[in-house]
């Protein structure tokens, strides 16, 4: 290290889910990420699809023993003192691959060394250590003032869960079954006034179809306002369904947004203008309605980012008319209309 210690933090983050070309789903996660020196220690391990062992959808008394575990409490579970740092969203199988690393105490410090890439129970340092990464010192009171946090409630637990308000029926049965498929509750009404209070703070987001008036908005904002819930609102730009997962996918995450590798999406001229914090595969998507109200998609680049400011010209066929951009990577999801 070129310091002697490292800060230690925590942080919310999501591994957002999707509904992919061949009919399935990526799993949508919300889990506490490790923040060291200010930035997602995930970040650092190039473009990896996993989260950490802090999942919110574990339950509670298995979330507490990865949290003791952390704070060596517990035996290690992996030989040599290994502990798993990110495992795989879906399954959390060691077989699939996962990040390990040594955690010891230094007297009052914590240390956290030798990272590895490992899916067996024995990890080869040789030939699947991270060489160069870490080792990661970090003072006694602050890494444990943090994960003990989580024992106390620190980590509120998260609404996943939405209100879909709409007027298509077929629509909305859809949006709900696909939100569902990914592992975010859904449910749809068309006027949230005589929903119990204890029912309305379940929600994390609200869903509004392009039908429901600017009236009927304002209503069943009274509503959760009357009930002491903040929520996020999303407006449904069309009656797509993959493009709506990604907006309420959107409006559902909780990392801040310096934390975040995809900060910016522009839709504009025939061109997404994109810009990542750290180098990261970046996938975009466009949707169109042709004058059918047929939906079109266009996957119109995957590629790997370095981090700054992109602009990446689009096909014009996939972009006219009435059409928007979905940019994606492992963790984030921005939704933009094409301005034409």
């Amino acid at each position: 290290m070129s310091a002697e210690y490292a800060t230690f933090g925590l942080a919310p983050a999501m591994r957002a889910g999707e509904i992919l070309a061949d009919g399935g789903y990526q799993v949508h996660r919300d889990f506490v990420d490790f923040v060291v020196d200010g930035r997602p220690l995930l970040f650092r391990l190039s473009d990896l699809d996993a989260v950490s062992p802090l999942a919110s959808d574990v339950p509670p008394a298995i979330f507490t023993a990865q949290v003791r575990s952390l704070l060596l409490e517990t035996e290690a579970p992996l030989p040599d003192g290994r502990y798993v740092i990110y495992g795989c969203p879906e399954c959390a199988d060691l077989a699939c691959g996962a990040v390990t690393a040594v955690i010891e105490q230094a007297g009052d410090d914590y240390v956290w060394r030798d990272f590895a890439w490992q899916t067996d129970e024995l990890a080869d340092l040789e030939l699947n250590g991270y060489h160069g990464f870490g080792p990661f010192r970090f003072h006694g009171a602050e890494y444990r003032a943090a994960l003990s946090s989580l024992l106390d409630g620190g980590e509120p637990a998260h609404r996943r869960r939405v209100l879909l308000i709409g007027a298509g029926v077929a629509v909305l049965a859809k949006l709900a079954a696909a939100l569902r498929g990914i592992g975010i509750g859904a449910d749809i009404t068309r006027d949230a006034t005589h929903v119990p209070v204890e029912e309305l703070r379940q929600y994390g987001a609200v869903a509004f179809g392009r039908a429901i008036s600017a009236q009927e908005r304002a209503a069943v904002r009274r509503s959760f306002e009357h009930a002491g819930v903040e929520v996020a609102y999303v407006d449904g730009l069309a009656p797509i369904v993959p493009l709506l997962v990604a907006q309420i996918e959107h409006a559902l995450e909780r990392s801040p947004v310096a934390q975040r590798r995809l900060t910016r999406l522009v839709a504009a001229d025939g061109a997404a203008g994109v810009e990542v914090t750290s180098s990261c595969r970046v996938r975009l998507t466009a949707y169109r309605l042709d004058r059918l109200s047929r939906t079109h998609t266009h996957e119109v680049f995957d590629g790997v980012l370095e981090p700054g400011r992109h602009r990446i010209p689009l096909d014009s066929r996939a972009v006219k008319g009435e059409s928007f951009v979905v940019a994606r990577t492992s963790g984030s999801v921005l939704v933009e209309a094409m301005a034409h």
